[in-house]
């Protein structure tokens, strides 16, 4: 026979607070995990630019890091120059591609690009390669090694970085234990703490936090040991 179990409102805000960060860390992050096992992927510090004559048509590569497909937009409005011939694109945030010819044949601009894109190892990137025609067509082939060519120097050289994911976790401790947690939460360097003190027990507080993802198991026994006692743990 079913049993109604009636939750805390204090324990409604935790679980809603919990939720609310992995739905928004699941948006953010989706589809990284056969693309980038572990938890962790590869992105750019920063902008980068490169360009190239061929056969008098002016090429120029610009990459920048996205964190989903609405930047990857954002990014296009801010570099494509309308007074080009051609601005081609490719992004790739987990395993979601796009690309975009921009009236070069089928294939022979985008394509090249995301090929390029793939085979870097960057992850959450967008590439636009801007063309001024100068004159003499490339032919199919010279457009596909054009557009992958401009676009794969502009990744070879570029600053990246390892961006870990966040879990988001949480922790009831007793009021006079609170300085020991902020202690241990500091040294692990987490994100977004947040206390609540309303937590419908005497003397306890809840406090929620985000930490790395390889760093969570060693986080929560640092915990334990330095608080000497047993301690309610959530965890999405």
């Amino acid at each position: 026979m079913p049993v109604a179990v009636t939750i805390p409102s204090y324990q409604h805000r935790i679980y809603a607070s919990l939720i609310y960060i992995a739905k928004a860390k699941k948006t953010t992050m989706a589809s990284t995990s056969s693309s980038n096992p572990g938890g962790a992927f590869t992105t750019l510090q920063e902008r980068v630019t490169f360009e190239k004559e061929i056969k008098k048509s002016k090429f120029i590569a610009i990459a920048g890091p996205i964190p989903d497909e609405k930047s990857a937009m954002s990014f296009l409005s801010l570099v494509r120059d309308p007074r080009a011939t051609h601005n081609c694109w490719a992004y790739k945030v987990g395993d979601q591609y796009r690309s975009n010819d921009d009236g070069e044949p089928s294939g022979t601009a985008g394509k090249p690009i995301q090929t390029a894109i793939d085979s870097s190892g960057i992850d959450r990137v967008m590439v636009v390669v801007i063309r001024y025609f100068g004159g003499i067509k490339l032919g199919t082939g010279g457009l596909v090694r054009a557009y992958g060519g401009v676009a794969s120097e502009c990744l070879r050289n570029a600053p990246t970085c390892l961006v870990k994911t966040k879990v988001p976790m949480g922790v009831e401790v007793p009021f006079e234990l609170v300085g020991v947690l902020n202690h241990q939460l500091q040294s692990f360097h987490v994100e977004d703490i947040k206390q609540d003190y309303d937590t419908g027990k005497d003397g306890i507080s809840m406090v929620t936090f985000k930490v790395d993802f390889d760093q969570a198991e060693k986080l929560e026994d640092a915990i334990k040991a330095n608080c000497s006692r047993e301690l309610q743990f959530y965890r999405r």
